[in-house]
């Protein structure tokens, strides 16, 4: 559409004329029940009063629509055709107060973008909610859609009788109309609509405020009626009022927006939504069967982060997507902070450490990497810079800067900022200035360094000692990429460890220092005993790859398992991911060192994240001749993991789920089938519904499970769950015929839901068929550019990374990459960056594979 893809130019000069007083929009839901083309759209009605600063000047309105009905300027009539292009409504002849009223008809989404529609095939119940991210609120109502131009907004809604609406505000129903408060002045991009037959869940939350006042905040819980019956909210609730306390004690600031329901919606695109007072989750969170002690940690993360938001981001907002991580770098780090403070959730760091930081070292090091503060020119860029450096780089280095600052400045720095800029709008030097004032620290040194620049720097510890095997002098060398060759400051901890007489290895010495420049010397390590490892970045304070010098190297080669400290554990292994990564190690190494020691690890998350990394080397980094019997290996090694687990345990489940994903040889298969009809037994296994479907996948993909198996699973699971297990698994099949209907699905029609692309793309692309998804390598660069014009910036992202032929692992796929990017330099910028990163990622890859062939081959 013209003008959708709106630039921050234009929203700099739309803010600078108008200011926005309010909104009322009316919306009428009734269609969703109905049946045929009615189904397909709704009636909204927006009333908007905002200001003119230049009387006579024009602007525009955003609306994403199939149809506009009327719009009234002031009371005067306009013509819906000679004003809506589809995406803007022109306003000419502004007044200095103002009046727009537009009468349209909304789209339906099956994208999760707008006002989503799903129907539940377990009972055929219709469910409603918006998702609108970061200019999506267009699509449902006529708006100004950019986050500095706040305004209160009062929602109505019409909706089938017996159903139940929610928004942002309390509501009631009235008359036949759910009527809701007026909101606190917020941005188009968080306010939402909630409706359906939901199972609704409600507490409350109370507490006395340092005033002596009391803070009452009504608490809710929604899912579809057909998910309630495993739906814990017990443990949901005691995490959010946790939070609840926690920020209240933190912040200073009592939570701002009345009520604070959290909605577990179906086909969610997102893990979650921030909107005040009625946050929207993946219904993935509510678990179906048997999950481990992670998924759970993960959950209350996501609802901690959320909460963050209600102050980082809905409180007080950045003026443009540049400053996107004012928000999620801070609700990121807030997340993890605040489950180490509040919660059961004690080793959330380490979660932190080897999950998510390795998301930032990965998206740091493309060739699309920018800095936290971004460049973000318009929408498009916006929408791809949800990113791993927009979330985890930037939370490691606000954790870098509560070790740089303290971390009572930190905290007194966001009281104060909450205080100053509270229902308004930001940018970076506002915060920076409330953290130079509780600091005393220079930030704009150091947001320069941080901030302002891409890129991983690496830390090396360099080592000497004397002949009685005391270290004379221990030195950090900082390394940057020649891309982007900025070194930094770096408050670090420096741990020195040895192995004891009971073998394990464990730390004897630590020093805290800042590391600064290409050579650092640590003096306070001077005189120490020679250690066996030298970890760099102990205790994860600051943001960077680790490095090993030789002996630390060969310590974790023999005795990695042996380290007693799980965040230290976490740290190591991250570090020699990113060496597979690097093409410094070879992939056959990091496998076998999972298959020594990952049987010992004791935090479940990190046991999840080496069978992930595990899979990934021996698929993408591993030389191709070795990976049947790299596979082998794995599963045999999961197997037996799998028999010497603690029967019931989260580990014992940990283990099947991966056995499951690398078992590919008969036996194994077989064990695989004696376990789905019930002829076979592991001790303590419960095989749920879910297991099953695992179970399903690697006996599809090998063959075994054919349609009619998979039709009589989704029998046993008639649920929304289900179907998209099983629209996954039919499009795993082994068979030309099944890979070209999956294509025509993705890339020739346009009627799956989000939900159901994501699943076709997932089973198209399996690793072990490589030479029945080898012919669509070239079509993929014929129709990319036609799928991002046609499809909404959602589906057009899921395709395009989805179906990038990187399992066509060789040159001849990167030149081709090459070739289309040479080709089409007028492309959407942020369809070249997909490309580009995607390209990248198999480059690194071959990098791998010739690292991996040549140490087996001893050169």
């Amino acid at each position: 559409m013209p003008g959708e893809n709106l630039s921050r130019d234009e929203a700099q000069e739309r803010a600078a004329l108008l200011t926005v007083d309010g909104y009322e929009v009316a919306l009428d839901l009734r269609s969703a029940v109905a049946e045929g083309p009615e189904s397909r759209t709704f009636r909204s009605v927006t009333t908007i009063r905002f200001r003119c600063a230049e009387p006579g000047a024009a602007s525009f309105a955003d609306l994403i629509a199939p149809d506009v009905t009327a719009v009234s300027l002031n009371g005067e009539d306009l013509d819906p055709v000679a004003v809506f292009d589809g995406a803007r409504i022109l306003l000419e002849d502004l007044a200095a107060e103002n009046e727009l009223v537009v009468d349209a008809r909304c789209a339906y989404s099956r994208t999760g973008e707008g006002m989503h529609r799903f129907t539940d095939p377990e009972d055929g119940e219709v469910y409603l909610y918006t998702q609108y991210e970061p200019a999506d609120s267009r699509r449902v109502f006529a708006n100004f859609e950019q986050p500095d131009l706040k305004a209160p907004y009062r929602f109505e809604v019409t909706a089938p009788e017996g159903w139940t609406v929610w928004s942002n505000g309390a509501g009631e129903l009235t008359e036949g109309v759910w009527r809701f408060a007026e909101t606190e002045p917020i941005s188009t991009y968080i306010t939402c609509v909630v409706a359906g037959p939901y199972a609704e869940a409600r507490e409350h939350y109370r507490r006395t405020l340092d005033d002596g006042s009391a803070l009452e905040i009504p608490l809710g819980l929604l899912c579809r009626k057909s998910l309630a019956r495993h739906f814990d909210t017990e443990e949901v609730f005691e995490v959010t009022k946790q939070g609840l306390d926690f920020f209240h004690d933190n912040f200073d600031y009592p939570y701002p927006f009345g009520k604070y329901d959290q909605a577990f919606v179906p086909e969610y695109n997102l893990g979650a939504m921030e909107n005040p007072g009625m946050v929207t989750f993946r219904e993935e969170f509510i678990f179906r069967g048997k999950v481990t002690q992670a998924a759970y940690e993960r959950r209350a993360n996501v609802v901690l982060h959320e909460m963050a938001h209600m102050w980082f981001g809905d409180l007080v907002t950045m003026r443009w997507w540049d400053d996107l991580w004012l928000k999620e770098s801070f609700a990121d780090y807030m997340g993890a902070f605040a489950l180490v403070g509040a919660t059961r959730y004690q080793n959330a760091w380490v979660t932190f450490a080897n999950n998510r930081k390795s998301w930032a070292y990965r998206a740091d090091q493309l060739p699309s990497t920018h800095p936290i503060t971004a460049d973000i020119r318009d929408l498009e860029d916006a929408k791809l810079n949800f990113d791993g450096i927009t979330y985890a780089k930037g939370a490691s280095v606000l954790k870098q800067l509560g070790a740089y600052v303290g971390q009572e400045a930190f905290l007194e720095g966001a009281r104060r900022y909450f205080k100053r800029h509270a229902y308004g709008n930001t940018e970076l030097g506002d915060l920076l200035s409330v953290l130079a004032e509780t600091s005393g620290r220079d930030m704009a040194a150091w947001s320069r360094a941080w901030l302002q620049t891409a890129g991983v720097n690496s830390l090396t510890p360099e080592l000497t000692s004397d002949a009685e095997g005391r270290i004379t002098e221990l030195a950090v060398l900082q390394e940057a990429a020649a891309s982007h060759p900025q070194l930094r400051p770096h408050r670090v901890a420096i741990g020195l460890y040895r192995r004891e007489p009971d073998g394990t290895l464990a730390r004897y010495a630590r020093t805290e220092t800042d590391v600064d420049g290409a050579r650092t010397v640590v003096a306070d390590l001077a005189g120490q005993p020679e250690p066996d490892l030298v970890l760099v970045n102990d205790e994860d304070l600051t943001y960077c790859k680790i490095r090993f010098d030789a002996r630390s190297l060969d310590t974790l080669r023999a005795h990695l398992g042996d380290l007693t400290d799980p965040l230290a554990r976490a740290l190591c292994w991250t570090a020699l991911w990113n060496l597979t990564r690097d093409a410094l190690m070879p992939a056959r190494d990091f496998v076998d060192l999972v298959l020594r020691f990952a049987g010992r690890e004791s935090d479940i998350g990190v046991l999840q994240m080496l069978h992930s990394w595990a899979r990934s080397a021996l698929a993408h980094y591993a030389a191709p001749e070795w990976r049947e019997e790299g596979g082998r290996l794995l599963a045999e090694g999961a197997l037996g993991e799998l028999r010497k687990a603690e029967p019931g345990s989260q580990h014992q489940l940990t283990w099947a789920r991966f056995f499951a994903a690398v078992a590919s040889g008969e036996a194994d298969l077989q064990l695989l089938d004696g376990l789905l009809d019930g002829s076979a037994k592991i001790d303590g296994l419960d095989v749920d519904q879910e297991l099953r479907w695992v179970f399903l996948e690697p006996l599809t993909v090998h063959g075994r499970a054919d349609g009619a198996a998979l039709a009589a699973e989704l029998a046993r699971d008639d649920t929304a769950s289900g179907k998209r297990h099983q629209v996954r698994l039919l499009a795993a099949r082994p068979s030309a015929e099944v890979k070209a209907e999956a294509w025509k699905q993705l890339v020739e029609a346009d009627t799956l839901s989000n939900a159901l692309v994501e699943a076709t793309i997932a089973g198209f692309g399996q690793p072990e068929q490589r030479a029945l998804t080898a012919p669509y390598a070239p079509r993929y660069f014929e129709v990319i550019e036609r799928i991002w014009a046609e499809r909404s910036i959602q589906i057009g992202m899921h395709v395009v990374r989805g179906l990038f032929p990187a399992a066509q692992d060789s040159q001849s796929t990167v030149d081709a990459a090459d070739a289309w990017l040479d080709g089409h330099p007028a492309a959407a910028p942020a369809l070249r960056r997909l490309v580009l990163e995607s390209r990248d990622d198999l480059a690194r890859a071959l990098r791998g594979q010739d690292r991996d062939r040549t140490a087996a081959q001893g050169t």
